[in-house]
């Protein structure tokens, strides 16, 4: 058991992986690489004579500790080390590929205590030679870790922090964001409800400010994509405990309570802390599907997934973790493995030479969802498809068949070059 806030190496021993098909090639013009960014010095790898073997090549993933989420279901395991997994995962993918180009990847990890600081973290990794982090932060910390004089030699992927204010008004020339945000969730949601003909939703909204955030994007993919919103409302129950006959009984009645009124075609609920999305299905006052943050989810992974090679991914993940693959698993292994990928397909392992690649047109990642994966030059947001899963099956995936765009059809989720406000000089 390593000690709070100690620095750790990860290397995952080298075997055979499976690789997934790239997807379609995404062409879309790319603006000047972020100049803080290019004019870094280089030496993002640790020096090595051809006698000492391959380049050593580091990358860092930063977050804190944090009490385990409680599962609504005993089917719904706890895991403790959410993120942490998927860039391991994606570290042996890189050394699978790095053999056969004398490159070696080697995962620092800095994990704080719950009230450690960020400061400090960025800072050790720093000394350590890190130049690329994984950093599995909310959006604060993630802000306070790109504003550290240490991180503006750094590339930061933000991993986890769905907020859009991240990819407008508070954007870094210093972040790329490999976990979709609130608007891209959204938006695929929005399409596919538009593709099924059901207009009129009711939204339900939660306590929580995420819950807050997630519906003022529920709104704004209404209106982008044909909805009407028919009736709003907040939760406001308390649902006790549903493991005794009380509480079972209180959420069989206020449920109904929480949902009658105008009638619409589709409940959509903003529960990202999953308070109470879990007990809507069966129990709404009109008999209708229910969408968003649960039921009917728009999601950047699901372990429901088994298309495009999706089924490998799983249970490579699941052989190393003891457990299925979560949203912020596959943005941390997006995150390593687009380092990965930027150094096979250049051959360098300068810092320069690769955040250029990230940057420009010419970087795809394969990320088992049928398109090459490519981060927007606007904003540094990875674009990429969206699932919508049900509880036990894939439903479908966004963009939906028939919403176009003069570039790429992934640029109809989430903010377009000209929605953006993010103001970068590149």
């Amino acid at each position: 058991m390593r000690k709070e806030g100690m620095v750790r190496f990860w290397r995952w021993p080298e075997r055979r992986s499976d690789l997934s098909t790239a997807g379609r090639r995404l062409t879309a013009a790319a603006l000047p690489v972020i100049g803080l960014l290019a004019l870094a010095p280089p030496a993002v790898a640790q020096p090595a004579s051809p006698e000492a073997g391959p380049t050593v090549m580091l990358i860092g993933y930063l977050a804190r500790q944090e009490d385990p989420r409680t599962p609504l279901s005993f089917l719904e395991p706890v895991a403790t080390d959410e993120g942490l997994q998927g860039a391991r995962l994606a570290l042996a993918d890189n050394n699978t590929t790095g053999v056969f180009l004398k490159q070696s990847y080697r995962l620092v990890e800095q994990v704080l205590p719950q009230d450690g600081d960020i400061a400090a973290g960025v800072k050790a990794l720093a000394d350590e030679g890190v130049r690329f982090v994984v950093a599995d932060l909310p959006a604060d910390a993630l802000l306070a870790a790109a504003d550290q004089p240490e991180a503006k030699s750094m590339l930061l992927f933000n991993a986890r922090a769905t907020d859009d204010a991240l990819r407008n008004e508070q954007c870094r020339a210093n972040i790329l964001h490999t976990a979709p945000s609130r608007r891209m969730l959204a938006d695929a949601l929005a399409q596919y409800l538009a593709w099924k003909k059901w207009p009129r939703w009711s939204l339900l909204t939660g306590r929580d400010p995420g819950d807050t955030l997630y519906a003022e994007a529920v709104r704004r993919a209404a209106k982008r994509f044909g909805g009407k919103i028919v009736a709003e409302k907040s939760w406001t129950f308390d649902t006790g405990n549903r493991r005794t006959d009380t509480g079972v009984t209180t959420i069989q009645s206020d449920i109904p309570l929480a949902t009658q009124g105008p009638d619409y075609d589709v409940l959509v609920v903003a529960d990202e802390a999953g308070d109470f999305g879990d007990y809507l299905d069966g129990r709404t006052w009109y008999p209708r599907p229910v969408a968003g943050t649960q039921g009917l989810t728009a999601t950047a992974w699901s372990r429901v997934n088994e298309q495009w090679g999706g089924t490998q991914l799983q249970s490579r993940f699941e052989k190393l973790a003891g457990r299925w693959m979560t949203q912020r698993d596959y943005a941390a292994w997006l995150a390593v493995r687009s380092v990965g990928e930027a150094a096979a397909r250049t051959n360098a392992t300068g810092f320069g030479d690769l955040t250029g690649y990230l940057h420009g047109p010419d970087f795809e990642l394969a990320g088992f969802k049928g398109e090459a994966l490519s981060f927007r030059a606007w904003d540094g947001q990875m674009r990429q498809p969206i699932l919508i899963a049900g509880p036990r099956m894939l439903v479908s995936v966004s963009p939906q068949e028939g919403f176009l765009h003069p570039v790429t059809p992934l640029d109809t989720l989430g903010d377009d070059a000209p929605e953006s406000k993010c103001r970068l000089n590149r």
